[in-house]
């Protein structure tokens, strides 16, 4: 099936969670998040200021805030289709910027290299238990996953995983999936089927 199709088909099929059980599914995915060893080790995060129907985020951070770790959004360049990660310490360091997504502003923080992130939460709309992915459509993470040498996890439901996401050459899969109902080890998937 055609990625555009898919995306569409989840994201109609996530609209209809309601607010109630789209906080309870989100609250259950954080704290099985919060419970992993790659969370508990993570230093500093790689993240997005999730919106509805995204798996919620920002619990996640002020939560990892208390802990101690560092948090770093992304700033997108639309130019160079490329991400530029800046560490926040507080939601007022970022700004509504297109498509009424969150970004840090530049003026107020700081950047991160790849390599001093030691956790990357990977946001998408469809993934499959191997860890492939059908974003938002920019292409974004995968320039940037390129050259990332550390763990990679996703958020998401259980009603936005596929068996049919069709892979491309330059597609990266992430490492584990945290739905509402498990932990999918993607590596072991990829693996077990090749």
């Amino acid at each position: 099936m055609d990625k555009q199709y898919l995306r569409k088909q989840v994201l109609q099929q996530l609209h209809q969670l309601s607010p109630s059980e789209h906080e309870q599914r989100s609250a259950l995915i954080r704290e099985r998040v919060l419970a992993s060893d790659e969370f508990k080790h993570a230093q500093t995060i790689g993240i997005t200021l999730s919106r509805f129907p995204e798996v919620a985020t920002h619990r996640l951070i002020q939560i990892a805030w208390q802990s101690g770790k560092r948090i770093a959004v992304p700033k997108c360049s639309a130019s160079s289709r490329k991400m530029d990660f800046r560490l926040i310490d507080s939601f007022d360091q970022t700004e509504t910027v297109y498509m009424d997504l969150k970004e840090p502003k530049v003026d107020q923080t700081e950047s991160v290299k790849p390599e001093e992130i030691d956790l990357q939460i990977v946001p998408g709309v469809v993934y499959s238990p191997k860890g492939y992915r059908i974003g938002f459509g920019g292409g974004y993470y995968d320039r940037y996953l390129l050259n990332y040498p550390f763990e990679t996890i996703s958020l998401a439901f259980e009603r936005q995983l596929m068996d049919n996401v069709k892979m491309e050459s330059h597609d990266i899969p992430v490492s584990y999936l945290f739905t509402e109902e498990r932990i999918i080890d993607c590596q072991k998937a990829r693996e077990t089927n090749e």
